[in-house]
């Protein structure tokens, strides 16, 4: 298996994220993270194609706690894997795990997006011990039935464009125009296809039936949200076409996420975090402390 290095060359023109590059070892590769700050921990991951970039806005708001972000293999400042088919579901639930373990992270405020959402909860129902709390933004549990008709769409286009655009995308679903600096700190991990080969893989990883690989954790992860009594916050964006109507899934999926009005944030797409990262950053802090008994409905 051939494994790239990334070049952090192509890093040194990013000027709005000026955080330590941390490694950790996962079976001959090393996955990069950012740990900054003190206090109780937070864990945010990221999906598809974005990388630990995406939190960037958090960090400072969140400045009272021990925020770590990691970015998957195969994207960000980790190694890269060559050959799509190298990437596998437990690959990259084997990676968080082995983070987890080694940085020995208890009470876990843990926050999830997009494809870490399938991920990270996942995590979260094989180590429920660990998490404290739990943040879900945009994004959803597939559990090996029959995938929407949209994201059947996008798996199948995903695998036939000639090369992954990675600013397109990043682009075309986030709500607000997002300035050249930022499309070209989102493309910067990947200097040619070779590199892309992690987010190629994602669309195809998708569980469509209850064979494919990874249906096994996600259902011990709908079981166990079904009965979690932790605090849930569960917040999605207004303007994401394909998760929008997920919301509801959640909160009537674990109960302890009804405990808080409605959070809806307005005016922003699928990477809400960019849109609207500063204003959910705070939402975050004050459900941390136990503040969002009267939450509006809007940011």
């Amino acid at each position: 298996m051939e494994i790239l290095k990334t070049d952090l060359s192509r890093f040194k023109s990013i000027k709005d994220f000026p955080y330590k590059e941390n490694y950790i070892d996962f079976d001959e590769m090393q996955m990069h993270y950012v740990d900054e700050g003190e206090g109780e921990t937070i864990l945010a991951l990221h999906g598809l194609p974005s990388w630990s970039y995406l939190y960037r806005k958090f960090i400072p708001i969140l400045n009272n706690y021990r925020f770590i972000a990691p970015d998957l293999i195969g994207f960000g400042k980790s190694d890269k894997i060559v050959g799509w088919k190298n990437y596998s579901f437990e690959l990259h639930f084997k990676s968080l795990e082995n983070l987890i373990n080694k940085l020995e992270l208890n009470d876990i405020t843990l926050i999830v997006h997009d494809w870490a959402g399938l991920l990270g909860l996942s995590l979260l129902g094989e180590h429920q011990e660990k998490i404290k709390q739990v943040v879900i933004l945009n994004t959803f549990l597939p559990v090996g039935e029959p995938l929407p008709f949209k994201l059947k769409v996008y798996k199948k286009v995903m695998r036939l464009i000639p090369s992954f655009p990675v600013g397109m995308i990043m682009q075309r679903v986030t709500f607000n125009k997002l300035p050249k600096h930022i499309i070209e700190a989102y493309e910067a991990p990947y200097p040619n296809k070779k590199h892309k080969d992690g987010a190629y893989a994602f669309p195809q990883l998708l569980p469509n039936k209850p064979t494919d690989y990874g249906v096994t954790r996600l259902k011990k992860a709908k079981e166990i949200l079904s009965k979690w009594t932790k605090p849930a916050l569960v917040m999605f964006s207004d303007k994401d076409t394909v998760f929008t109507p997920l919301y509801d899934f959640f909160i009537n999926l674990i109960p302890s996420s009804q405990q808080h009005e409605k959070i809806v944030i307005k005016d922003a797409g699928h990477f809400l975090q960019e849109d609207k990262g500063e204003e959910i950053a705070v939402l975050i802090d004050r459900f941390i402390k136990g503040e969002l008994k009267k939450v509006t409905n809007h940011v």
